[in-house]
């Protein structure tokens, strides 16, 4: 085995080591408390992210574009991807602030030519992540000096393990389809602890915290569908059109609640009690549609936009009913340059720049407010020294800063309150590594 290929195993071992010891979470976020937690946009792979999560209708011989299935049909070698993400924010209030960050899975996948009109790929990817912890003080009414702290965590998330399928099926028309299986588990818990005064305590005395634990456990099919066209406007520019769209899903889920009572420290003074064992629901997925374009010259630049849409306001929770949130709709531009793929004097020609913006509504209506999501992101693609014709091995990352949310005050009947605002940077490191399978020798 090459050096190349040792080499590009070794970061891919090192990625999944990584990501299977880091949380599903991307540090605190007290916006996925709602509904499934933090949703993760069909915005593709690193190649995507750095150009603003674009790429519905950007073909690549060289990168698993599974943000359309019908892109797979462009797979020509046998190619492996890992990523991992990591991410810093800061988190604001009209009078607090924290930060806080964290890291997990971006991806796994592997894609392979089947014959000269038809290839697949199979991966891992996060579909939601739930990550926050919250704690109010508050004075308890009628007592001098005693106090109740109130406590609420949330962590756990939703995957898709998929299969995908792009086949060509007329002149520069191809279409795709994917079949994800949805899994994962959702804890949420809310503690609450009472402080006498001071003076009222006895020195041995044990504070009880007690509080109810919510598990819920998701499994599912889900299913996208894309199509693809690409239409020379002349030698040198091709234009591309895309359009995808993942149908709806009725998540089965099994919840269990628990009563605990705990000390100080978290330690159960005695057995969780079941107030629920495993009852069954369903949590209502809404569908989304995606539409792209983009040009390119089939060699080292390409210029993409896309648009997408889901209807938030079809959810429904565990159990059938409705929360209030916002359709959502999302839009991104964004570009790549290689300079010069085969130059052989100078490395940094050879490496992909990439750039993109990003905006977004978010489904969550503190208040019924309205809330956004606006990024700025870029992008590289480093080619190892050792590549061939027959093997090539990336290092790619991509990194964006974006906000989200707002500090301002709101009101939901007669309580105030400050929404969040998240300043975040968020970085991908990805390594791809390109093969040619079945080979036919010949001895001359």
């Amino acid at each position: 085995m090459s050096g190349n290929k040792l080499t590009a195993l070794a970061l891919l071992s090192l990625l999944g080591a990584a990501s299977a010891a880091s949380g599903q979470g991307l540090g605190n976020s007290p916006y996925s408390r709602l509904g499934l937690g933090d949703f993760n946009p069909n915005a593709g792979g690193v190649r995507q992210q750095g150009m603003g999560g674009v790429g519905l209708a950007a073909p690549n011989a060289i990168q698993i574009n599974e943000l359309n299935p019908a892109l797979l049909y462009y797979t020509s070698r046998t190619t492996y991807e890992a990523a991992f993400t990591g991410q810093l924010k800061q988190l604001r209030s009209n009078t607090a602030s924290q930060r806080t960050g964290s890291g997990t899975l971006g991806y796994l996948a592997l894609g392979i030519p089947i014959s000269r009109s038809w290839a697949l790929a199979a991966g891992l990817k996060p579909l939601s992540a739930v990550d926050y912890e919250s704690v109010v003080t508050r004075n308890v009414d009628g007592s001098t000096g005693a106090l109740v702290r109130n406590e609420s965590t949330g962590s756990g998330g939703l995957s898709e393990v998929y299969l995908g399928h792009g086949v060509r099926v007329g002149k520069g028309l191809s279409v795709g389809v994917t079949t994800s299986y949805i899994f994962g588990n959702i804890d949420r818990a809310a503690y609450a602890i009472v402080q006498p005064p001071l003076e009222e305590q006895e020195p041995d005395e044990i504070l009880k915290r007690v509080g109810t634990v919510d598990r819920t456990k998701y499994t599912d099919f889900s299913f996208r569908t894309g199509v693809h066209y690409r239409y020379d406007l002349s030698k040198k520019i091709a234009a591309n059109v895309a359009a995808v769209y993942t149908f709806g899903t009725n998540l089965n889920g099994r919840r269990t609640l628990l009563q605990e009572t705990q000390d100080i420290n978290g330690t159960n003074l005695q057995e969780p009690r079941v107030l629920q064992n495993e009852a069954r629901g369903e949590a209502v997925l809404p569908g989304s549609l995606q539409l792209g374009v983009s040009f390119d010259n089939n060699k080292n630049w390409s210029l993409s936009a896309d648009v997408a849409q889901q209807r938030w306001s079809k959810y429904r929770d565990f159990n059938g009913t409705q929360q209030v949130f916002n359709d959502t709709w999302r839009v991104g531009i964004g570009g790549e340059l290689a300079p010069d793929p085969g130059s052989v004097t100078n490395y940094f020609q050879r490496v992909t720049y990439r750039f993109g913006l990003s905006a977004a509504q978010l489904p969550y209506r503190p208040g019924g407010q309205t809330l956004y999501d606006r990024a700025v992101s870029w992008g590289f693609s480093f080619p190892f020294p050792t590549s061939s014709a027959l093997e090539a091995t990336n290092m790619n990352l991509s990194f964006t800063y974006g906000q989200r949310g707002n500090t301002e005050v709101v009101s939901e009947g007669t309580t105030r309150f400050s929404n969040i605002k998240e300043n975040y940077v968020r970085v991908q490191l990805g390594v791809s590594l390109n093969s040619r399978w079945f080979l036919k020798r010949r001895i001359e």
